[in-house]
């Protein structure tokens, strides 16, 4: 299986320059981190000050640290916060081994809580980092309070076939800058996205000058979504084009014993985004009402 990487040396330089753009609109990083695992070196940044159970953030496809903009200030005010860079996808995260399957995407994230000894991880997926946030509890549950996941793909409910039909479009050499434009205006349903926009830019360049060679993310069965045993907010976007949102939100309700799976009618996928004030405000919430439960239960 083939490694993700640039399209070129000049396509790095590209990318390289739409990235330093974005970081700076993060708040300035505490420190970052560049962990080896077994399938290349993962970049970590650290925001905020030593509090309560750390919080982890995983990305959404070419996302990186930096889509987590609209974020990473409320979240940073309660305690540290780790953003990472996905192995296998732009950004600067470096891959040197493929990632076969899901024990392999399980295998790296759980390697990077290990060297960097976090334990009790509020972990938080958007998007494809929410499969993946809902992966590791399926299959490396041990270092894990919680799971949040925003609008996840692939993990309650199938991708719609007008999804695959437009992703295929973005790969075809001749049309791909206008799929990628015309992608991107569909996934918010339409809503305008500023040309200046840090993270639509560096989302938008790395679609355009990456080539990512990863497994594609396999639906949860009914049994490993009953098996995942720590407490989970599910928001599902109403309006998302990447699942039937009416029944993820109901089969997350049926199989995951400890949920609060909310559908967000009026959202789209990018809810994290242009819901910033609110998703903000219920994840907090949320961690609120776990660690309050487990200090009752201590």
């Amino acid at each position: 299986m083939a490694l993700g990487g640039f399209a070129s040396p000049q396509a790095r330089v590209e990318y390289d320059a739409a990235y330093r753009r974005g970081l700076t609109a993060l708040p300035a990083p505490a420190g970052q981190h560049d962990v080896r695992t077994a399938f290349g070196t993962a970049r970590v940044y650290r925001f905020g000050e030593p509090g309560p159970s750390p919080v982890v953030l995983l990305p959404g496809r070419a996302g990186t640290a930096i889509m987590w903009e609209p974020n990473l200030k409320a979240l940073a005010a309660r305690g540290t916060v780790l953003a990472l860079d996905l192995i296998g996808e732009p950004g600067r995260s470096e891959q040197t081994a493929p990632l076969r399957d899901a024990d392999d995407q399980a295998a790296w994230i759980d390697t990077v809580l290990t060297s960097l000894a976090l334990r009790d991880v509020h972990l938080v997926g958007y998007s494809f980092g929410g499969w993946l946030a809902a992966n590791l509890a399926v299959r490396a549950p041990d270092r894990l309070a919680s799971l949040t996941l925003i609008d996840p793909v692939q993990t309650f409910a199938r991708f719609p076939v007008p999804l695959l039909l437009r992703t295929a479009l973005t790969l075809i050499p001749g049309v791909r800058r206008w799929a990628r434009q015309s992608f991107l205006s569909w996934v918010s349903d339409g809503a305008e996205v500023p040309g200046d926009d840090p993270v639509a830019t560096v989302i938008e360049q790395g679609m355009r000058t990456y080539r990512i060679a990863l497994p594609t993310p396999v639906l949860f069965t009914d049994a490993q979504l009953r098996g995942v045993t720590v407490p989970v907010l599910a928001l599902i976007a109403g309006r998302s084009v990447m699942h039937d949102a009416r029944r993820a939100a109901a089969r997350a309700r049926e199989l995951l014993p400890d949920v609060r799976a909310e559908l967000w009618p009026a959202a789209t996928h990018a809810i994290a985004g242009e819901s910033a004030t609110e998703v903000n405000a219920r994840i907090l919430a949320f961690l609120a009402e776990v660690e309050q439960r487990e200090r009752g239960e201590a």
